[in-house]
């Protein structure tokens, strides 16, 4: 086992997941304390394109899967692929995002290779061979420290926006090294008929360092336009509450939450949302919260850095009318 520290580098049809640069810095940092280097992974089908952005980033070395069955996410292709990987470069360490390909990744290479694993961490360090994390437990009450043996492969899943991406490196190079891998019938079983669109082309929650979320008080989809127009103006991301996706108002895709995605953008805009535990749990770690509510003992407010007790379809068109001009 060498002192390298691999990145899962996730791409959804050629674009790379923010979370994946941040996780690249991290590797470089935490591979200088080994005497080892950053790696990637890129797995899909035509992703060696992307070897350029992966190396501006730190990676040293560059391990591509190519295959027309991996253009598209399955459980099945994508573990093999990775576990394929993790044999050619034998690392320390493997650090994946925190999404849904990631946990479901993660956690079945984690199996294959019978690696030490943790799930969703926020925080990421070294202690001699061990690699120490931090997570949050039971809906984001607390948080708990664990150890992962340095006598096994780690694998670890990081919360996007734990870290921060470093400054890209214009003209970096890296050695690329392309891996086969034979998939089996076992493998490609499970065949996609439909991808499902998140809709209007605002970036997914889990992508955005600004998030404004809508809830249920919002009473239909088109009211919803504005909280798009907020977004759009903040160059954010738009999510919503699981009221507000049970009743239509927007599709799942963009739930936050215990049983919807976990965000922790820097600036995160709850608008209409009286804030639930399951809810709280997805957002709490966002570094500045702002809460818009009539109700003035909604919970939300006990964890908002910012509270605000007016009416949403008034105070948001404001907010978006006053960004605007302020950006000329």
């Amino acid at each position: 086992m060498t002192n390298n520290i691999l990145v899962f580098v996730e791409q959804r049809q050629g674009r790379i997941l923010p979370a994946s640069f941040q996780l690249l810095t991290l590797a470089g940092k935490l591979a200088a304390e080994t005497g080892g280097q950053a790696e990637a992974c890129l797995i899909g089908d035509g992703v060696g394109g992307l070897t350029s952005d992966v190396a501006a980033y730190g990676a040293k070395k560059i391990y591509t899967v190519e295959d027309g069955e991996l253009a598209l996410y399955r459980a099945q292709p994508y573990t093999t692929a990775l576990c394929a990987v993790i044999d050619a470069a034998d690392p320390k360490t493997v650090l994946i995002p925190t999404t849904f390909m990631g946990r479901d990744l993660a956690s079945r290479v984690g199996a294959r290779k019978r690696a030490a694993l943790a799930i969703d961490c926020t925080e990421v360090k070294l202690d001699g061979a061990d690699l120490v994390i931090t997570k949050p437990m039971y809906a984001g009450k607390f948080s708990a420290t664990f150890r992962l043996s340095g006598e096994r492969l780690q694998i670890a899943t990081v919360r996007s926006n734990a870290y921060t991406a470093g400054e890209p490196t214009a003209g970096a190079s890296a050695e690329t090294v392309a891996v086969s891998v034979s998939l089996s019938d076992n493998d490609t079983r499970l065949k996609i008929n439909e991808v499902a669109a998140t809709g209007s082309g605002v970036k997914d929650v889990t992508e955005g360092d600004i998030v404004v979320s809508g809830g249920r008080s919002l009473k239909s989809e088109e009211a919803f336009k504005i909280i798009y127009e907020l977004a759009e103006v903040l160059d954010g991301a738009v999510g919503a509450s699981r009221a507000a996706c049970d009743a239509g108002y927007q599709p799942h895709t963009r739930q936050v939450g215990l049983t919807g995605k976990v965000v922790t953008p820097r600036l995160y805009i709850a608008c209409g949302i009286d804030g639930a535990i399951q809810h709280l749990a997805g957002m709490r770690g966002s570094k500045v919260i702002v809460a818009i509510n009539t109700k003035q003992e909604a919970p939300i407010f006990k964890v908002a850095t910012y509270g605000c007790v007016a009416d949403l379809f008034t105070l948001v068109p404001l907010l978006t009318q006053e960004l605007r001009q302020l950006k000329g």
